[in-house]
């Protein structure tokens, strides 16, 4: 048995007694700022190129647009690459994808009405995500990040099926804030599990800390620990 709350990334959002009817109502607008900002942030250096096609008279018969890049994916990618060819994971570019994930949880946390505090681009404020910084040499496996997204795919049938739940969570909770002020516990602590699942797969398939498989399970208490085989060698 193991635990997870030792898990590399765990979330914990403090329960508000009581929100403000006022910003819930208007949720959707007051978080459009923030999230631009969000937006501009993580995907900053995203290249989008068109393609035109033309006929013999010059005409436009077709028109296609494709995307690039973008600065989480491209962490993604360059901390892969630095796993497998270098096995180092460079502290900086660690320390800014997490003040990242923690903005991003701030800001999603805003989003689904678990808190009424405008998000901080710096401030901790009630949202908590812990992401432990992994010793490459030991925590590791130079050769998983290749295959991390693929085995992480049961994980997002049931998250898309869950947060699809949540949707309609949230939609109730909406109402009952409008009604009461407060975020019925059963739901907070529903909408809450979700986010913490997507975070624990997001930094097992994403940010790369660690190989330990995530949990199914949108709770923060025991479960048991599921290994799966971290002694993967190059082929050939």
């Amino acid at each position: 048995m193991s635990n997870q709350s030792d898990y590399p990334a765990r979330l914990e959002i403090d329960y508000p007694e009581k929100l403000d009817r006022l910003t819930t109502l208007f949720r959707i607008i007051w978080i459009i700022p923030i999230a631009i900002i969000l937006g501009l942030i993580s995907g900053a250096g995203e290249t989008v190129t068109y393609t035109f096609v033309l006929n013999e008279a010059g005409e436009i018969v077709e028109t296609s647009r494709d995307t690039f890049g973008g600065l989480v994916s491209g962490l993604t990618m360059a901390t892969a690459l630095m796993i497998i060819f270098r096995k180092r994971y460079p502290r900086w570019w660690f320390d800014f994808s997490r003040e990242l994930a923690r903005f991003g949880a701030r800001v999603g946390a805003y989003a689904t009405l678990l808190t009424d505090v405008y998000p901080s681009t710096v401030e901790e404020q009630s949202v908590h995500l812990e992401i432990d910084y992994p010793d490459v040499e030991t925590d590791l496996n130079r050769w998983l990040p290749i295959f991390k997204w693929l085995l992480a795919i049961p994980h997002y049938i049931v998250l898309i099926v869950l947060t699809l739940a949540g949707i309609l969570a949230l939609i109730v909770a909406w109402f009952a804030i409008l009604v009461t002020g407060r975020y019925p516990k059963t739901l907070f602590d529903y909408v809450v599990g979700v986010i913490r699942w997507w975070w624990r797969v997001g930094a097992y398939a994403f940010l790369l800390v660690t190989d330990r498989y995530p949990p199914f399970s949108l709770s923060s208490v025991s479960y048991t620990h599921l290994t799966l085989p971290t002694t993967i060698k190059p082929w050939g």
